[in-house]
């Protein structure tokens, strides 16, 4: 059944939990798919794990529409977000509407991702006015690491969580679908979660979200320079993939490869 604004809504009423990681390419997505993963982030993450960058601000809107369309063509089931990169909304909601139409439009996206809170609710009401899910994103932001200085867990002081929370009932109303709440207190995750109706999607967030988001690279083992803490390993996919490929140009050298089975 193909994951929807909708039938994610039944889920977190129905208090079935919402799995989603990110993707970045067209064989990626078909195996994430083929999982029953309930949705994909086109992640501004890309510009690390696929481009090398030290952070995400270098990605741009023609990037995001690229990687999102590989993306798409290799999803049946599972509902595709597309990241809004730095400077791509936060110039004029009119500069906004249109990037993320086109993130609609020649990607394929079902929804788009923006960072930030009670002052994006005019864009996000005219983005759903126009008919395009937004997800928002409170806490750590990547996109305002040059402001922050580092990322660093939101919601330790009581005023971070009244502000999170403030947030958090602004761009409901405003009319997001759903939420990603990163790197804040479980309880703090819990309290969001608990007071809104739209789904949370945890990512270093505690166990009482809505879903859970993970970068696919962490989850795979394909990142290897370090795990953060709010990641699992669920394989070792790096360490793999290097033996296989030295034991390929192993062959290669010894003469093993091609054989006979392998010649016309």
């Amino acid at each position: 059944m193909k994951n929807t604004v909708a039938t994610l809504t039944a889920m977190k009423r129905n208090g079935e939990k919402i799995s989603q990681l990110t993707c970045y390419d067209y064989s990626t997505a078909k195996l994430i798919d083929a999982a029953g993963i309930n949705m994909i982030l086109v992640g501004d993450s890309l510009g690390m794990t696929m481009q090398g960058y030290k952070d995400t601000l270098p990605v741009t809107v023609e990037e995001m529409i690229v990687y999102g369309r590989s993306v798409v063509r290799g999803c049946k089931e599972t509902f595709v977000v597309v990241d809004m990169p730095f400077m791509s909304y936060q110039v004029s909601i009119e500069e906004a509407l249109r990037n993320a139409g086109r993130a609609v439009k020649e990607a394929g996206a079902n929804a788009v991702k923006l960072e930030g809170g009670a002052e994006l609710v005019p864009l996000i009401s005219r983005l759903v006015d126009c008919g395009i899910p937004v997800m928002p994103h409170l806490g750590l932001l990547p996109q305002r690491i040059q402001t922050a200085g580092t990322y660093r867990i939101t919601g330790r002081t009581d005023a971070e969580v009244e502000k999170l929370l403030s947030d958090a009932r602004a761009v409901e109303a405003a009319g997001a679908f759903a939420l990603v709440l990163e790197c804040m207190p479980a309880e703090v995750g819990r309290r969001i979660s608990k007071a809104l109706t739209i789904p949370t999607i945890g990512i270093g967030s505690g166990i009482h979200c809505d879903g859970q988001v993970q970068v696919l690279y962490d989850v795979l083992g394909l990142f290897e320079e370090f795990t953060p803490k709010h990641s699992r390993r669920y394989a070792e996919l790096g360490r793999l993939t290097r033996e296989a490929l030295k034991n390929y140009a192993d062959d290669v050298r010894n003469g093993a490869f091609p054989g006979p089975e392998n010649s016309f």
